[in-house]
């Protein structure tokens, strides 16, 4: 294996690929062992997805009759009597609640029952009192409140507590109707739940009486921040829901409760057709839409008061709880320090029947086990083989790609796959490959130094040393026809192809098409990504060069139209070239830095001819060739007039035209005579005529384009009439 490795690579390449491994394997390592500061960090990097895209309440269904300080001001301290809960349930029902939930937990007897306060004076003070005209059921107000429950859609909140001095055994509340759906080998659903110690449950008399009950236990993370919340619990052998689960399985009549297993824990939970994913533990990330009053607010006063409008909570589920200070249950979560706890269970009722549930699937981890690889070899592969330049883009494509496809995943389909692990191990690799590197080239300049002085003096390369000027990168000045190429739209049609198929495409295409330009005596300059720049005239002289350059490029369409029946069986599509040429005085030569150069040209024409080639697709046209090709070339070639155009970064307008062979301009003769005839009432200013012979070009089913172009502007300056001194240049804008 050793020797298998050393013929493949040379040896820096080995020590970039053990590095690389070595770190990638770290990675891995602390990616399963999960330590806590690299879990607080995934924790934050949620906060962040959470913060900047979540979205406001998507139902009305949930609100918040809130126990508040208007509340207490009007109708005294908390707690109240049980008869005005009593009250404020029936108005609840009354108003059109279809389900009406307490946040808080009626754990002692009401002090405040007749009943009680005459047995507490006969024990203290020794004294029979007695109450005239008192209807027998207002003795006692937890019974009231008992009897009322039985009747209404209303369920009563308990706690679980690990707290020995504050746990009631005495209690009565009903476990969840549970069925399990356990693939074999799977857990028992009570190994993977939270498990309660103890209950703080309703006093007995309530906990009986009301239909439903659920918990309102919530544990933070880490960091204390509430991010999930657990739909079940699990208690001496028994399985409870929580006060949401509970409240919606009211609203909507349900009674039972599917929990399905996977062989690691629990997968979902399932409810009137309703699927709730969760971890394995039975938690439910919440989808908060907000901080705190994001949902509406009731004070308890104004229902007591009877001041809403008849009506005004039909098909609503409404949550008892509180705000007022002193009372105020209050959870830290990631877009609010001080958010209320009945606000979260109101919360979890529109992410349920929303169906916008927050997730992490079973199949995260995997996937981001799979970014960690390709983030930590590919970075190792483009750094042992690419040079520094053509690795930035790579990287920092993978790299965002990585942060899209997880942003993507939240956004669309309310799944949590943390980029982290990917973007540590991509920054890790890239940091200590690239120090291997530097160091490495450190090494090696001074070992070819210590070497190249077998072969020439050392007062030589002294001499280069001292004064790299002494290697003249100047050129000379040259009259060159420049040609750019580029295929049109290549980056939509590639996201089709996998690289390799990228690869064998660009193989396929730039092949002839250099082939041509080097038949026809011309120079390849340079590969643009799929682009091509090529010119003629240098380094030796070309006669008639500017014809030769027209030649190459009717013999590149003509080859492509050859290769697009390859490519619509090979790859399902064809693609399209515009190419771009201009001839002038540019500068020509060794270009680059002291230690690189190519042989190449600078210039304002190479960047006219770059122009042209962009302006190929503004037209619609195959090619585009400046006034001084055309003047340089008068016979042998029909040239059609395109515009007078003004292109972005120069001020001096260029005469543009695109080129045809003579059979091709003998087949559309009568066309392009029409063409004539339109363009040249444009110029002179005959723009309803122009229009009218537009149109009938645009007829011919050919160039629709530039048809569709000049019809724009001829009704355009028929409205707004040019000045007197317009000389029918167009300005681009852009590239």
């Amino acid at each position: 294996m050793r020797e298998l490795l050393k013929r493949l690579f040379k040896r820096d390449q080995l020590i970039l690929l053990g590095a690389g491994v070595s770190v990638t394997v770290i990675m891995i390592a602390l990616f399963l062992s999960q330590p806590k500061f690299l879990h607080l960090l995934n924790l934050k990097i949620y906060d962040n997805y959470l913060r900047q895209y979540h979205q406001p309440a998507a139902t009305q269904v949930p609100v918040i009759i809130d126990l508040d300080e208007k509340s207490l001001a009007e109708l005294g301290q908390w707690p109240w009597p049980r008869y005005r809960v009593a009250l404020l349930l029936k108005y609840l029902t009354a108003y059109g609640a279809v389900a009406v939930a307490s946040d808080v937990i009626f754990s002692e007897p009401d002090r405040t029952s007749p009943m009680v306060m005459q047995a507490d004076v006969r024990r203290e003070l020794h004294i029979d009192m007695r109450f005239e005209g008192l209807p027998r059921d207002l003795m006692d107000y937890d019974r009231l409140l008992a009897y009322n429950l039985k009747d209404g859609p209303y369920t009563l909140g308990f706690d679980f507590s690990r707290d020995r001095a504050v746990a009631n055994n005495d209690c009565c509340v009903r476990p969840a109707r549970t069925a399990v759906l356990s693939p074999p080998g799977a857990p028992s659903p009570h190994d993977c739940l939270p498990e309660g110690d103890r209950m703080i449950c309703p006093i007995p008399v309530l906990a009986e009486a009301a239909p439903e009950s659920g918990f309102i236990t919530i544990t933070p993370d880490l960091d204390s921040v509430y991010r999930r919340v657990p739909l079940l619990y699990s208690h001496d052998g028994q399985i409870y829901a929580s006060l949401a689960l509970a409240t919606l399985m009211q609203a909507t009549g349900e009674k039972n409760i599917i929990i399905k297993m996977s062989p690691v824990g629990i997968e979902s939970i399932k409810f009137n057709d309703v699927v709730v994913p969760t971890d394995a533990g039975g938690q439910m990330l919440i989808n908060y839409r907000g901080p705190m009053r994001t949902f509406e607010y009731i004070s308890a006063a104004d229902v007591l008061a009877r001041k809403l409008a008849p009506g005004s909570l039909r098909g609503r589920i409404a949550f008892i709880g509180t705000s007022a200070s002193g009372l105020k249950d209050i959870r830290a979560t990631p877009l609010d320090p001080g958010f209320p706890g009945v606000e979260a269970h109101a919360t979890i009722v529109d992410n349920i029947l929303s169906k916008q549930i927050l997730s992490v699937p079973d199949w995260a981890p995997g996937l981001e086990f799979l970014g960690m690889l390709a983030g930590g070899l590919v970075t190792t592969f483009l750094l042992m083989w690419a040079r520094a330049s053509w690795i930035i883009l790579p990287l920092l494509g993978m790299g965002c790609a990585m942060w899209y496809g997880s942003v993507l995943f939240y956004r669309e389909q309310n799944l949590f796959i943390s980029p982290m692990y990917s973007y540590l191990t991509l920054g890790l690799t890239f940091i200590t490959l690239t120090l291997i590197k530097f160091w490495r080239e450190e090494t090696a300049k001074r070992y070819i130094h210590g070497a190249f002085a077998h072969y020439l003096a050392p007062s030589v390369i002294s001499q280069i040393m001292d004064n790299p000027d002494a290697l003249s990168l100047d050129g000379q000045e040259k009259n060159i026809t420049i040609q750019f190429s580029d295929v049109r739209n290549f980056t939509s049609l590639s996201e089709k192809l996998s690289p390799t198929q990228v690869t064998d495409l660009l193989h396929d295409y730039l092949t002839p098409m250099t082939r041509i330009i080097t038949e026809n005596e011309g120079t390849l300059d340079k590969f643009i990504g799929d682009a091509v720049m090529a010119f003629w005239n240098a380094p030796l002289d070309i006669e008639n060069h500017q014809e030769k350059s027209l030649r190459a490029a009717l013999a590149q369409q003509r080859r492509l139209e050859e290769l697009n029946k390859v490519f619509l069986e090979k790859y399902g599509f064809a693609i399209a070239v515009g190419i771009g040429i201009h001839c002038g005085p540019v500068r020509v030569g060794n270009m680059g830095s002291s230690d690189l150069f190519d042989y190449t040209l600078i210039g304002d024409n190479v960047n006219l001819a770059s122009r042209l080639e962009g302006l190929t697709k503004y037209y619609g046209q195959k090619i585009v060739v400046s006034q001084a090709i055309r003047d340089a070339c008068p016979d042998g070639h029909y040239f059609r007039i395109l515009d007078n155009v003004r292109v972005k970064g120069k001020k001096e307008p260029v005469t543009i035209y695109t080129v045809y062979a003579p059979e091709e301009a003998e087949a559309r003769r009568d066309e392009l005579a029409l063409h004539e005839r339109a363009h040249q009432a444009y110029v002179d200013r005959d723009f309803e005529t122009a229009e009218t012979l537009f149109r009938q070009l645009r007829g011919y089913g050919r160039d629709t384009i530039l048809c569709d172009l000049y019809i724009e502007r001829c009704e355009h300056l028929q409205t707004e009439p040019p000045a007197c001194d317009w000389d029918c240049v167009f300005t681009h804008k852009t590239k």
